[in-house]
């Protein structure tokens, strides 16, 4: 097991720690998560993607790594932008509480979401962007949608409280590589 996946691992324990005592956890079969509903909602993100800014410039983003793990319990993501900067994040479908659950971390900030599918079939988190400078937090929204052609349009948006309104924050075109 690589440094990343014994990370990856270890972040997934911390968020599930404190659910079911371990004397008390039940037997569970090691294919769980590939037999049950829920776990594959988010399978149109998985792959290896070339993103690009999703206006009428077009200009390539970077690169981004979305990966299952774990018998489908886990999608890893892993970032690089073009100017070699870098994110993580994990991410799993919770069945007790029917949602997903995005934690992601990057150099100078943090996001924690949750939610599911819309009707329209477009994955949508909200929860909030912690910013380390300048120190504060701000409800923030994740949508993906998957598109006919086999892209992704990710959009994030940040609450302006001032405004009372979304902004956008970023909004990119995933492209399969």
């Amino acid at each position: 097991m690589d440094v990343l996946n014994k990370i990856c691992f270890a972040a997934l324990a911390l968020c599930l720690a404190g659910t079911v005592p371990a004397q008390d956890a039940p037997e569970i079969s090691q294919t769980w998560c590939e037999e049950n509903a829920g776990f594959d909602e988010w399978d149109f993100w998985v792959g290896e993607w070339k993103v690009y800014s999703n206006d009428e410039k077009k200009a390539l983003a970077g690169t981004n790594s979305i990966t299952k793990h774990y018998a489908n319990c886990l999608i890893k993501e892993t970032w690089e932008d073009v100017a070699g900067n870098g994110g993580f994040s994990i991410n799993y479908y919770n069945p007790v509480r029917s949602q997903w659950r995005q934690v992601w971390v990057s150099n100078g900030y943090s996001i924690d979401y949750t939610g599911g599918l819309n009707d329209q079939g477009q994955m949508v988190l909200e929860g909030e962007i912690d910013n380390y400078q300048p120190n504060d937090s701000t409800r923030f929204r994740g949508t993906w949608t998957p598109e006919e052609n086999g892209d992704v349009i990710q959009r994030f948006e940040a609450y302006d409280k001032e405004k009372d309104t979304w902004t956008v924050w970023f909004e990119g075109r995933y492209v399969k590589q």
